[in-house]
């Protein structure tokens, strides 16, 4: 679950959970740590997250803690819906290739560890592996589901002009 940080107009963020006002570097701190941010408009309710997001990136660029070359950013400006498509597409791809290659590591692991006599070999159909197989294709429709929404709200904002 995401944590909640609400946006003020006078540009205050608040943390909904430990009930306290935070800076953007304890948020991106928050994110290092491994938990999920979800900035929203505190009158609103209108999605800050990218915003925000943004603009710790931009205060790292601005403290040199993560120098972006500039060409990059000028190629980033230049071409900024034919990029989002770029980058939709390459997370699509790059999702896919993780599955499949976690798919093929569980597959390997287990083999090894049926071969080492850890575990027993699956009895549930021919190769053992159909439940398995049922349950990852679901995940990955699942994943494929969440990306396509993804999509569609890039392509409002896009739309939009946001």
């Amino acid at each position: 679950m995401a944590y909640v940080i609400k946006r003020y107009s006078n540009r205050k963020l608040y943390d909904t959970q430990e009930s306290r006002y935070v800076t953007l570097e304890e948020i991106e701190e928050m994110i290092r740590s491994g938990r999920e941010i979800s900035v929203v408009d505190a009158s609103t309710g209108e999605d800050l997250t990218s915003v925000t997001l943004a603009q710790i990136i931009l205060e790292n660029e601005r403290s040199h803690r993560a120098a972006l070359p500039a060409a990059f950013l000028h190629q980033l400006i230049k071409h900024g819906e034919a990029w989002q498509d770029f980058v939709q597409h390459s997370m699509r791809s790059s999702l896919e290739g993780v599955v499949s290659s976690q798919r093929e590591i569980e597959r390997v692991f287990r083999d090894w560890a049926v071969r080492a006599g850890w575990a027993m070999p699956a009895h549930d159909s021919r190769d053992g592996h159909e439940g398995d197989t049922d349950k990852l294709r679901d995940e990955v429709t699942a994943l494929r589901d969440r990306l396509r929404a993804l999509e569609e709200r890039i392509e409002r904002r896009t739309r939009d002009g946001k």
